[in-house]
């Protein structure tokens, strides 16, 4: 009969780390380094989500029709993550660098996200006419009725007329000026007493575009020299994005 073993020997013959222990301790490092890749994918994804801030770089087409319009602009010119879908709407917000007139890229990251820097841009509200006039066409049959004494001259060849002040027009000025051919131009601006104090959205004019589409467009003050530019450049931008107009495919891509 074979001697038994004595418990120290049957002690020094077991193994230092059972095979159950070492199946744990793999699963264990598995498992923690599926959730730091997790953690450096996700943390890479919030990092470029919160750097964003909203924005997007993307430039694919998204198409809105606000009541009888339907107009196709780039992702990346819409401001609000909320309306870059297809599909109908009351409204579609959208930025815009001047004089460029183009939406959000990485380039020009700085100009939407610096607010030192915002008074280069352009933003837009489109939604259907609630008036039959524009600002233009309002200018003889209500503007008229609300200026309050004698006009004066403005900055960059336009005519400043002060608004009564129970109008609830707040210390806005109402600027003009003659257009050959066309209806007199008006902006609404609340002029800051120097460059410095400018915001980006100091004066406000909306017009008319496609079938029943009413842009209105805000920028600073600071951009008032460029008003004949900006004016043909909004309305240029909208009418070569409606989807009737031929040239809007071409013109949509890109954000510009």
């Amino acid at each position: 009969m074979a001697p038994l073993l004595s418990s120290a020997s049957m002690i020094e013959e077991r193994p230092l780390v059972s095979s159950g222990f070492v199946y744990r301790l793999t699963a264990g490092v598995a498992v923690l380094a599926a959730l730091t890749v997790a953690i450096t994918i996700g943390g890479h994804w919030l990092g470029e989500k919160i750097s964003l801030a909203g924005h997007t770089i993307d430039t694919r087409p998204i198409s809105v029709t606000i009541g009888d319009d339907t107009i196709r602009l780039a992702a990346n010119t819409i401001r609000f993550p909320s309306e870059r879908v297809d599909g109908t709407a009351e409204r579609v917000d959208l930025y815009l660098t001047w004089p460029q007139m183009q939406g959000y890229s990485e380039a020009d990251r700085m100009r939407f996200d610096d607010i030192s820097q915002s008074s280069s841009l352009i933003f837009l509200q489109m939604s259907q006419s609630t008036m039959s006039r524009d600002m233009s066409g309002r200018l003889e049959p209500i503007y008229s009725q609300l200026m309050d004494g004698a006009a004066y001259a403005g900055p960059f060849d336009l005519t400043a007329h002060r608004l009564r002040a129970d109008a609830g027009y707040n210390g806005e000025v109402l600027l003009t000026a003659p257009r050959p051919g066309e209806p007199d131009y008006a902006v609404r601006c609340l002029l800051p007493s120097s460059p410095a104090l400018a915001t980006s959205g100091d004066c406000q004019r909306d017009v008319k575009v496609g079938k029943d589409l009413s842009v209105l467009y805000r920028f600073s003050s600071n951009q008032l020299g460029d008003w004949r530019a900006m004016d043909a450049a909004v309305q240029n931008f909208v009418r070569t994005r409606l989807v009737d107009n031929p040239t809007s495919a071409a013109t949509a891509a890109g954000g510009r």
